[in-house]
């Protein structure tokens, strides 16, 4: 039995040495710790604290070099570096340009503490990140995940169709801002509790009540919810006696009808108009066909008598052509001549105090024939 118990003795010694060993080499490495959860939840316009404290092993005595960075979403590129701590110096890059600002360190991490805060936080700066600390030989992580929510904005409520006896009514209520889910609870301010035959949906924001009467009068509040805020509103249910639907449907038709008619009667009267108007344009150039020629001036009658008793023909007259040398008219002192030609050569002048035939004035033509 000696041998034996000496054996299990030693293989307990040495697994005890073992154990030991390995105790002693995880804690001499660095490690970064935080006491905040993986995933933080903050409301816009709120300031957010990420955790890193690290505790450096024995053997790392190498320069202290501290990285935040911007995890990617896609593993197949790479992640943004947004602030280092190297050399005792803080540096920003290009990927925090919009939070530089609003990103700084809590306290000297020469201290054991490279936990960050992030100001006045915005939806955009929802993301995964890294905090990386290096001091050689020694190397450690974590990474805290920061989700910023818009809280719901003062919802609006009101009813959807009437509020009618006997009816269903549909109290409705939504938010136009925030961030899901968004969930919508209805309860009665005044007038009791909510009906036992409604039904609300948290999803919809909706209060159906089913068969309204004068009990479920009172005044319903809205809670819109989500994790990092809420918001609420109100709405006065009043029951309506229900309207005569067979009344309203009659005088919607007579209505209809009675327009339909006046629009008839305008048509008609604006087609007699225009048939008015083409009569009394015909009859108008009709008038104008029938009217007689006005009678010609008195300085025209004159003109027109001259010319009658200078060139018409009289019996007995013969008026020579222009060839013939034997002139048609002669002047000798004072006293004129007409030359008439005979079938026998003689010629017998007309003095001017021969007496003419007398003439007489034709209203058809406008002169003296």
């Amino acid at each position: 039995m000696g041998p034996v118990v000496t054996s299990v003795r030693l293989n307990v010694a040495v697994l005890f040495l073992l154990t030991m060993w390995l105790k002693t080499d995880v804690t001499e490495a660095m490690v970064v710790t935080s006491t905040e959860p993986q995933t933080i939840q903050k409301a816009q316009g709120e300031t957010v604290q990420l955790g890193c404290t690290f505790t450096p092993g024995s053997e790392d005595t190498g320069e202290l070099d501290i990285e935040w960075y911007n995890v990617n979403p896609d593993m197949t590129q790479k992640d943004n570096l947004i602030l280092s701590y190297t050399g005792g110096q803080t540096h920003y890059y290009s990927a925090a340009i919009t939070m530089s600002q609003r990103l700084k360190f809590l306290a000297d991490p020469k201290l054991g503490d490279a936990s960050i805060s992030l100001s006045d936080v915005k939806p955009s700066d929802t993301a995964t990140y890294q905090c990386k600390v290096k001091k050689a030989p020694g190397v450690d992580m974590r990474k805290i995940t920061l989700v910023v929510m818009v809280p719901p904005s003062t919802p609006k409520c009101w009813v959807e169709g009437g509020e009618e006896k006997g009816g269903p009514v549909s109290l409705r209520c939504k938010s136009s801002q925030g961030s899901t889910p968004v969930s919508y609870t209805w309860s009665r301010e005044s007038g009791g509790a909510i009906p036992a035959t409604a039904t609300q949906d948290p999803q919809t924001g909706e209060l159906l009540i089913k068969n309204h009467t004068d009990g479920n009068i009172g005044t319903y509040v809205c809670v819109a919810k989500n994790t990092v805020g809420q918001g609420q509103c109100k709405y006065a249910l009043n029951a309506y006696n229900p309207t005569n639907k067979v009344g309203v449907i009659v005088g919607a038709v007579i209505g209809a009808l009675l327009l339909l008619l006046l629009l008839l009667l305008l048509i008609w009267l604006l087609v007699c108009c225009c048939h008015k108007r083409r009569y009394e344009k015909e009859v108008a150039n009709e008038i104008r066909e029938d009217v007689k020629a006005p009678e010609s001036r008195p300085s025209s009658r004159n003109s027109s008598f001259r010319s009658v008793m200078a060139y018409r023909t009289h019996p007995g007259v013969h008026y020579s052509s222009v060839r013939n040398h034997h002139p048609s008219i002669r002047e000798a002192g004072g006293s004129a001549g007409i030359y008439t030609g005979e079938s026998n050569g003689t010629s017998q002048p007309t003095t001017a105090g021969e007496r003419l035939p007398s003439l007489n004035y034709d209203h058809r033509y406008g002169y003296a024939v």
